[in-house]
């Protein structure tokens, strides 16, 4: 017995009336956000080309600071609208197109946290060797570039 898929996107902003014209809905939308982007990266306005905001100088509290906003304030806006844009489109790719809105609680938070954690743990350990590049560049360890 198959059950019915749920016809609307934005929480229920937007309401189809088949399963087929929700499939084209979503397209356009995906299709709308790909568009931005595309526009964004061709033309890259100058108004976006600058981080938000400059570290942080001082003593220990600066520091904390830099190293908590640094992902996200310190990073060129252009570079961060194209992470958020990226990110809803990948929501709507798994959500409706992958219909995990019609799967268990349980399965839908099984997959997004074992993302978000293998995500988490990759930048932990890009960190971690770019911090150690670093030294033994700036330690005089290395004779020549390559």
């Amino acid at each position: 017995m198959a059950h019915e898929h749920k016809l609307e996107i934005f929480r229920g902003l937007w309401k189809f009336k088949s399963n087929t014209q929700k499939i084209w809905g979503v397209l356009v939308f995906l299709t709308f956000v790909t568009g931005i982007e595309v526009v964004l990266g061709i033309y890259k306005p100058h108004g976006l080309m600058s981080p938000l905001m400059s570290p942080f100088e001082g003593g220990f509290i600066a520091t904390l600071g830099n190293i908590i906003f640094s992902p996200i304030i310190y990073m060129k806006t252009l570079n961060l609208i194209f992470i958020i844009l990226t990110i809803v489109k990948a929501y709507y790719i798994t959500w409706d197109f992958m219909h995990m809105r019609d799967e268990t609680k349980s399965l839908r938070r099984m997959v997004v946290w074992t993302g978000v954690f293998l995500i988490c743990y990759l930048v932990f350990i890009l960190l971690q060797e770019g911090g150690y590049i670093e030294s033994v560049y700036s330690s005089g360890f290395i004779k020549r570039d390559f």
